[in-house]
């Protein structure tokens, strides 16, 4: 089922994301780890790829498992930075082989190569979201940073350059993990401003370590908002605290997203199914209503 139908369906769908374990018992563990995430009944699963091989070679895989094993649509994550046209066009041979048909297109980090990019090598994820788009029937989505992309020159850059994707053909985008829901609801109002009509899925990730905050922050830049921040401060060299804390504080993202009209919102689970079963749990009147 193509992901865009799903997200044009007037209820509420809670979507997670996971990343293809190393190799060694995680990846042996792997359709143990699907299927907890399967079973919590969500409207499509996520998997990430890995730049330059490593565990980019499993992406396939896995997104061929959660919808042809579990019955869940897959969303198989394609990043382009560091391949070249050929490469990416044997991943997209295969994920058609598989039946798998959503795809979502990102650029990835730029590698430190002072002849980036090579004649046959991705400036944008535009120009994969071309190359998809021109290869098959696929559903295509795209990133969005609700507080504009770290390398942009400005929002007003930023949404200049997504308009670049949807003309390419991109079908819907996910944002970048935010902390504070009114980044998300002035992003949307001002791509809604722009002409940006697509659906514009919320990305929730579940903080639940104060070391993953901190790693996420040098990475990302996001803004932490106070309430946030206080409850780092308090539970972050608590464990068990901090993930009940952060399950809580994700939970009410997601509760008051939906109470505003959001139907589709996507979980950052860290391949953590005890995570993502505790926000299900905590929305179980909600979903599907």
């Amino acid at each position: 089922m193509k992901i865009i139908d799903i997200l044009r369906e007037d209820r509420l769908h809670l979507s997670c994301e996971l990343f293809p374990p190393k190799q060694g018992a995680q990846l042996a563990n792997v359709d143990r780890l699907i299927g907890e995430i399967a079973a919590l009944g969500p409207s499509y699963i996520s998997v990430t790829y890995g730049a330059s091989g490593g565990t980019s070679a499993h992406t396939v895989h896995i997104a061929d498992l959660i919808q042809n094993r579990f019955g869940v649509p897959a969303l198989a994550h394609l990043t382009c930075a560091s391949s070249t046209h050929e490469q990416v066009q044997q991943v997209i041979g295969e994920l058609k082989a598989a039946g798998v048909e959503n795809i979502l297109a990102l650029r990835g980090d730029i590698p430190e190569d002072a002849d980036f990019p090579l004649p046959n090598q991705y400036r944008y994820a535009s120009e994969l979201t071309a190359q998809i788009r021109a290869s098959g029937d696929f559903c295509i989505g795209g990133a969005c940073y609700p507080e504009g992309h770290p390398e942009a020159e400005s929002m007003q850059a930023d949404i200049g350059h997504l308009r670049h994707k949807l003309d390419a053909g991109c079908d819907f985008l996910t944002t970048q993990m935010f902390f504070d829901n009114h980044l998300y609801y002035q992003f949307v109002y001002r791509l809604r401003n722009a002409g940006i009509r697509v659906p514009v899925v919320p990305g929730i990730m579940p903080v639940t370590n104060g070391k993953m905050i901190k790693r996420t922050m040098a990475l990302s830049g996001n803004m932490l908002p106070p309430k946030f921040r206080s409850i780092i401060e308090k539970y972050g060299d608590k464990p068990a605290a901090m993930e009940q804390a952060g399950i809580v504080y994700a939970t009410e993202q997601i509760v008051d997203l939906a109470a505003n009209g959001v139907n589709n919102i996507h979980i950052y689970t860290m391949n953590k199914p005890h995570v993502a079963r505790k926000i299900f749990e905590n929305l179980s009147e909600l979903i599907g209503t």
